[in-house]
């Protein structure tokens, strides 16, 4: 995780540059004057913020939510039946469960700003690689699994390494014995007691974290079940700002952001952030072409899912910047993410349509590239026939980066 910060440091320094710029072009923009009145860029960028918000973040934080309550209820049931009572559906429903919530998080690592940093969410459910000796060490620790309650407070304390999406996959996905994932239910003979309370706590704090994280960008801009508030009332992990609603009062007293410009500087930077964590870790440092020479830097290996993690990725820019597009592209929605009245993209377009059509033929290219990757991408990653494969997704990754600069600049100079 700590290769992630770099990228995100080098692109708060972008960011801040940026601004500094927009700062200044909104006060030469075709304002009448009047302090109280928005400049025809802050109105444009208004409708784009409120639409990014409740169309795309929250709704895409719901649907991540409500499938990490169903995989938590999933894994309960794992639990309640026992070792040497389960059944390959049981543990199969889980694994869908798994995949959903997992999909909505890779879909929104767009924007990984706000709660998730501020709570240190992202670090919490979303660390790999897994420590497997130090939960094999856990597991066998008598005392700390008499701690371990299934409502995912005592887990929530331990490792970053021991929690997440992470360590409820290995928990649900076979491993062969050459060491890697093999995609498919873990043989039902081989779980323990002390997993099932595992594999139930870490499902239940990744649910509380993802409830958080929806409540967190949700309150003030749309309704949120009664069940979830009690819950994080229950475990005070209540909120304590309302991030969606600041947003879209960009400006305002008590928002974070000082304009709307402001704040789509950050929904930009947010996307480069991931674009770059893509290419020059996700993929860039398992293939030895990253910030670092590590082979096993990959995410999701035992379900098989590093590919579509990084996919999604690249269709969390997209949804952020032209707002999610029915038949486009594939995404989930399951009547969460909705398409937008007012994108980024259609704003961009109006004042540098270059900038725009780059960086939307950037992003379909690296969705197209590694697209042609393969799994296992344990295997893959430092196989010498896909090599060049895996170096034109790095370099795709790379152009939706350099995309997002010449936008940045769009619109800080407009």
């Amino acid at each position: 995780m700590e290769l992630k910060k770099f990228w995100k440091g080098t692109a708060c320094l972008m960011m801040a540059a940026a601004l500094g710029l927009s700062n200044a072009a909104c006060s030469d923009d075709d304002n009448t004057g009047d302090p109280g009145e928005l400049t025809g860029q802050e109105q444009a960028l208004q409708l784009v913020a409120k639409d990014y918000i409740e169309k795309t973040v929250v709704p895409t934080y719901r649907g991540m939510a409500d499938a990490t309550m169903e995989l938590y209820e999933k894994c309960l049931a794992l639990r309640n039946a026992g070792a040497g009572n389960l059944t390959r559906a049981m543990v199969q429903e889980a694994c869908d469960s798994w995949e959903k919530a997992r999909r909505y998080w890779e879909l929104s690592e767009a924007w990984l700003y706000g709660p998730a940093a501020d709570y240190n969410i992202d670090p919490h459910i979303d660390t790999w690689p897994l420590d497997r000796t130090a939960m094999e060490n856990m597991l066998s620790n008598e005392q700390q699994m008499a701690n371990m309650d299934e409502d995912g407070v005592f887990i929530s304390t331990l490792g970053e390494s021991l929690l997440g999406f992470h360590a409820v996959e290995y928990m649900l996905y076979g491993v062969g014995t050459d060491g890697i994932g093999t995609g498919e239910p873990r043989d039902v003979s081989l779980y323990t007691k002390q997993e099932l309370i595992y594999l139930t706590a870490v499902a239940a704090d990744l649910r509380n974290q993802c409830i958080r994280l929806e409540v967190s960008w949700a309150d003030g801009v749309a309704d949120i079940d009664q069940e979830k508030r009690d819950l994080l009332a229950e475990l005070e992990l209540e909120p304590t700002r309302k991030y969606g609603y600041e947003m879209i009062n960009s400006g305002q007293l008590g928002s974070t952001w000082v304009s709307y410009a402001n704040a789509i500087q950050e929904l930009l930077v947010g996307a480069q952030d991931i674009a770059d964590e893509v290419g020059g870790l996700k993929i860039g440092n398992p293939t030895g072409h990253g910030e670092e020479d590590d082979p096993d830097y990959i995410e999701s290996p035992y379900s098989l899912n590093s590919i579509e993690d990084f996919t999604d990725n690249i269709k969390s820019i997209q949804n952020a910047y032209e707002g999610y597009q029915i038949g486009k592209n594939g995404n989930v929605t399951d009547g969460y993410i909705q398409p937008v009245d007012h994108s980024l993209s259609a704003y961009v377009a109006t004042i540098s349509p270059e900038a725009d059509t780059r960086l939307k033929n950037a992003i379909q290219a690296a969705i197209d590239a590694i697209g042609k990757m393969q799994e296992p991408f344990a295997k893959t990653a430092r196989d010498p026939q896909y090599d060049a494969i895996n170096q034109a997704a790095i370099a795709a990754c790379n152009e939706v980066s350099d995309a997002l600069s010449a936008v940045m600049n769009a619109v800080a100079q407009n």
